[in-house]
Order: C-alpha cells, then structure tokens, then sequence
C-alpha cells in the first residue's frame, strides 16, 4: 500500500479489478508490487504515477479520494482495460466509504460488543438523554391495549450482503495473508460496498479493516500485527453469522449506525485530565484530550486527520476547537474548560458547533477534588467496568474523529474512534496508585513491574513508533526502579490490555519529583533532570527504606496460559490459511494437554479446526475437490469467539475482579 497516492473508494478498486480477463487477473500481483516503487507527481487534484519511462498514470481525487473509476486514466495503449488502473487502484488506501443514502435510525445508546450480550445500561461518562425520536417510535403513541409491532428483522438486502461477506470473508481465511492478493482482497472491498448500501456500516467498515491489515502484512509494514487482523477478521465472520437472525435491539447493534447523534448538554465545567496521541493503521494521526466534569464523567475533545506520527506529535499544540478558546492540547490537558451550551455524543466526545461556547479556566491537581475521586475506585471495579465494556469493538478509521468536530459526526461502526476511544466511553481507562518494583523483558520489549494493592502489574508502552516518546518514558521510569528512588509511588492514567496477567499500556504518569503535576508519556518527554537525584555514596538508608535490589527479570513460558495453544492456530490460520493447519503435526499431543488442563472446550475446538482445515473430499474419479471454506471458517471462528472470551475471564481471575461471563448464543 503506497501512502503517495490518493485513497480510493473500495467500489472503484473491486469495479476495476472485476472487469480484467483471467490472463490479467493472473498478473495483479505483479503489477501491484512494479508500480509500489514507481515515482508518485501530485499537481492540485490530480496525483501522476510513472508507469515507465514512456507511460504515465492519472488519479484525479477531488476532495482527495478517488470516486469513479473513470478517474483513473492510464497512457498506455491498452487502456482503458490495462493492467496498470487495477494495479494503481489496488496499491493506494482504502478510501472512507460514503454514507448511504438514508441513514438507519438506531434506538441504542451504544454498540454492544460482538461477542456479548448488548449492553443496556448507559456509558457513565456521559448523562442520559432523550434519544431523537425515529419512524419506529410512533408505536409509543399507540393507545393502550395495542398490539405491539414485532420486532424488526434484516431485510433480504442484508441478508444477501452479510452472505457475501461470510464468503468473501471465509475466501480470505481460507488463503490466509500470504495468498490473499489484490483479487481476494477486491472481492472483500465488493462485498464491503454492497453491505453499506444495505446499511450495514458496522460490517463494511470491519471489511476494509481486513483489507487494511491484509495489505500491511503483505507489505511488511512494521506496523503491522497479527492480532489486528485476527481480530477484524473475526469480526467480519461474527457480524455475518449473526446479523441473518439478529431482531430488535440486537440487530440495531450489529449493523451499526451511519452517524453519531450529538444531544445538548447545557452548560460544563471540565478539568483537564491527560492527553494521548492516536495513530490507526489507516493514516490517521492526532491527539485526543480527556476532561472530567465536577461528576467524574469523562469528555474527549479530538483532533485526528488523515497523517502519521508527525501530525500526532504536532497535534498536540495545536487549538483545540471549540468555541473561541486559544488553548492547546497539551495546555488542556493541565487547565479547565468552561463550556456553555456543550453539545456530547454518547460516547463523550464534545460537539463543536456555532452555538458551542468555551474559555479557559482553572485546572486541578490529579491529587485534589473532582480529579482525585478517580483513583478512589477499587481496581476490581475498574477492572469489572472495563471488561464489561465493548473491549472488542472493531478499531478502523472514524469518519467522525477525522474530520468532522460539528454537532454530528459520521462515526461508521465498524469504524470506531481510533485508539484513543475505540469508540468506546473511557471504560477500558483504569486510575491506578502503582510502586515501581522492577522491570521485565518481553518479546515486545521492555516493560516496568510495579504494584498495584499487592498485584504484580507489567506496565507497557503505548505506541513504539520513534516519533513519539513513549518507549523513550518508559526506559527512564524504568530508572526510579533501578537506582533512583527504588518504591518509587506513582499516580498513573492506563489502558487494559486483556491477558492472563496483570497488564496495561501506560498514558500518563504522575511527575516523578512533583506529584501536582502529570506527564503525557505520549507527548511530553522526560528528561534524566525530571528524575530524583541519585543517592551518594555517603548517604545513609533507613531500615524501613531497604528494599531488595530489583532484578530484570525474562519472561518465562509459564507466564501464558494454556490456552494459548489454541490461540497459536487460530492466529496461523490468519496468516497462513487452512493449508498450515491441515498439515501434520503435534495437534493430538496439544489437544490432549488442553484437556488435562481441565480446558475439555479448547481441545474439541483445535481438534475440529485441525479435522475441518485437512478435510478434502474426492470425486468419482479420484480428484480433489475445493475445499468446504464455510466449514472451515465457521470451526476457525468458534475458536477465535472462545479463546477471546477465555482471555477475559483470565484477565478478571489475574487482577482479582468478577468475571464478565459467557453469553449464550
């Protein structure tokens, strides 16, 4: 996927790779990695892409995306049924996906999670409201004693499109990133298309997120990990086994809504709490501010646009924008806002209309009132509240944050706040009273051990990209472990992140020498100055001071659990496809040592997805035939659905909090 070029619609690219002949078909690949190092000319709206000495290529993207297919035009003589458009068409981004032309109304508050019961209760960041009324809530006026209306089903439209995309979806999986090329991805883009016309824009934007991932795997993009296109790819399967059934409120939250309602708040006085940068996979790049109201409640002010980690590191002392203030980011995050007629979206965000009016005024310590009633919380509440949230919401790009700061968003599901909210409501945000004891090296790095009422959490970076300071942070907090100021108290802002071990990514810190203020681990960089002075040599330590010398300590194999077996399939088939799993190999042995686990769920399932993934029937004559994808897809995402749920209740058991549960479906 080249950045240079403009992002193209996802009907354009499946339009243009489903008009090429066989021969050509046979020959995408190729062309797709010739034109990835050809040199890229941008002039206003149209961008030119060198083909060969001779040939040009044209991208015409008004408003910068590419909408017709007329819009790519290519020199050669074969044009307008060359290679060279599909190709050009395949290597750039995928485009945001324009909304339908009717949006659906949605009675539901917020999106449920895809392997959850919906959640009924309201995000507790953000006050009840009358949600607008819709065509469906006419029944309410009915006079007593009227039949009430059955509940609403999915239409044959979004039937026929969540089949599509279970096939193109189970196509994928099949041939795994390594053989899902431009044609299979096309079809998947096709299928995305078709779905968001039938207005499902939860599942389209779950679509491209596979797309997404799929070309950075291909790619090598450092960025790239497996788990995110597990995930997507999970979701997809999910969405489209579930939304043919699915009725009611139900079926509301797995199609998702085109476009987020903003309510009037009346009038907010708003403390700065930390800010964060947001990077996605899909080129956007931003900060994004968290306050608190007098409550508790958590308000987000966004700023993500289409960029990388520079515009997310520049971001931050940009205007935040809302009404005529003139403070950053970085400020806000330390001041106070008062708003007056503030209007919120349900997931917190702050609309940005005329009518909205803000100025600056006084922050608060994270120590002082309203801030401090954050950290008074038991951690196995905010693990519990965490957990109970959307943890598996799908993380594409969002239209809403990326753009639009009026007082309606276009906030795709399926596309949801990326990173900093994953359109959820700060749930998975945990205020913690940690004391650095150590460090522990993992395949991904580094990671600081501290102690959180007497539970060992790791505490890890959350972005590794060099462009932003967080693993730069994260190796001096490291030194208050080592040296300077072993026990070190710190007050810290971090994101769980569900395993078999107390683990989150850390997002603000408490400052090492001065606890009345905090550190954007994110944004602000700390310096060796920052930190306590070393002890001298002559300085004497109290016995109630004496702590053992921390050691770093490697991380062992028994830190996982044993599920992790079938999570190691599950992630091979994504990146291999069927084919890895169907050759032979220790799958008894592994199966049986889930079982003496007491793990009997775990083993049947990577028995069946080992049975299903080498099962090829043969015709009269002896021949192979194509393999059952929909058999293997439906055993590969049984499998994904269980370890997912299993990780949670993992996650609840480690940090002592009560388990979310396993719904019945």
């Amino acid at each position: 996927m080249s950045p240079l070029l403009p992002p193209v619609d996802p009907s354009v690219t499946a339009q243009l790779v489903a008009a090429l002949t066989p021969r050509l078909r046979k020959r995408l690949d190729a062309g797709v990695a010739k034109l990835a190092g050809r040199p890229v000319a941008r002039d206003g709206d149209i961008v030119r892409l060198a083909v060969d000495d001779d040939t040009d290529l044209e991208l015409h993207a008004p408003g910068g995306v590419v909408t017709t297919a007329e819009a790519i035009r290519c020199g050669c003589l074969l044009a307008p049924d060359c290679l060279h458009r599909a190709a050009a068409a395949s290597a750039a981004p995928v485009a945001e996906m324009p909304d339908p032309v009717a949006e659906i109304p949605d009675p539901v508050a917020g999106e449920p999670s895809l392997t959850k019961a919906p959640r009924t209760a309201p995000p507790t960041s953000v006050p009840v409201s009358t949600p607008p009324a819709t065509a469906g809530s006419a029944a309410d006026d009915a006079p007593a004693g009227a039949v009430d209306p059955a509940p609403e089903s999915a239409t044959p439209a979004q039937r026929t499109a969540a089949a599509a995309l279970h096939d193109a979806a189970a196509a994928v999986l099949e041939a795994g990133a390594d053989g899902a090329g431009a044609v299979l991805q096309a079809e998947l883009l096709r299928a995305a298309h078709t779905a968001r016309l039938a207005g499902l824009p939860r599942a389209a934007g779950r679509a491209v997120a596979v797309v997404t991932a799929l070309r950075a795997a291909r790619d090598a993009d450092p960025a790239h990990r497996l788990g995110d296109l597990t995930t997507a790819l999970r979701d997809v399967l999910l969405l489209a086994h579930r939304l043919p059934e699915a009725a009611g409120p139900e079926l509301a939250g797995l199609r998702g809504r085109v476009r987020q309602p903003y309510t009037p708040d009346g009038s907010l006085r708003l403390y700065g709490l930390f800010a964060e940068p947001v990077l996605t996979s899909t080129g956007y790049g931003g900060t994004v501010t968290w306050t608190a109201d007098a409550a508790g409640r958590l308000y987000t002010v966004p700023d993500v646009a289409p960029g990388g980690a520079a515009r997310a590191a520049g971001s931050a002392d940009r205007a935040v924008r809302i009404g005529d203030t003139s403070l950053t980011h970085r400020e806000l995050s330390r001041a106070g806002l008062a708003v007056s007629g503030a209007t919120v979206s349900p997931t917190g965000r702050l609309g940005a209309g005329a009518g909205v009016r803000a100025v600056r005024a006084p922050g608060a310590s994270w120590r002082a009132e309203p801030l401090d009633r954050l950290w008074a919380e038991p951690v196995a509440e905010q693990i519990a509240r965490a957990l109970a949230s959307d943890l598996d919401v799908p993380k594409a790009q969002d239209t809403g944050l990326a753009g639009d700061t009026g007082d309606t968003g276009d906030t795709s599901d399926g596309s949801t706040q990326p990173t900093a909210q994953d359109g959820r409501d700060g749930r998975d945000l945990l205020f913690l009273d940690v004391t650095l004891i150590g460090t522990v090296r993992e395949a991904a790095g580094e990671c600081l051990l501290a102690d959180c009422d007497g539970l060992t959490v790791r505490l890890a970076a959350a972005h590794d990209d060099p462009a932003l300071p967080d693993r730069e942070n994260l190796r001096l907090l490291a030194l208050l472990a080592h040296g300077r100021g072993p026990g070190t108290r710190l007050r810290v802002v971090a994101r769980l992140t569900p395993a078999p071990l107390p683990r989150a990514v850390l997002l603000a810190a408490s400052h090492p020498t001065d606890p009345d203020t905090h550190v954007d681990l994110g944004l602000d960089r700390l310096r060796r100055a920052d930190l306590p002075a070393e002890p001298t040599a002559g300085t004497s330590v109290g016995a109630g001071d004496a702590r053992p010398a921390p050691t770093l300590q490697p991380a062992t194999a028994s830190d996982e659990a044993p599920v992790h077996l079938l999570r190691r399939r599950v992630h091979q088939a994504a990146s291999g496809g069927r084919r890895v799993l169907a050759f032979p190999g220790s799958k008894e042995s592994e199966a049986a040592r889930l079982r003496r686990y007491g793990l009997g769920t775990a083993g049947a399932l990577l028995t069946a997805l080992h049975a299903t993934a080498a099962e090829r029937a043969r015709d009269p004559f002896g021949r192979l035939l194509p393999a059952d994808t929909g058999r293997f897809a439906t055993a590969w995402l049984g499998a994904a659905v269980y370890t997912e749920e299993v990780d949670r209740a993992l996650c609840a058991a480690a940090w002592g909090a009560s388990s979310p549960g396993l719904d019945s479906r």
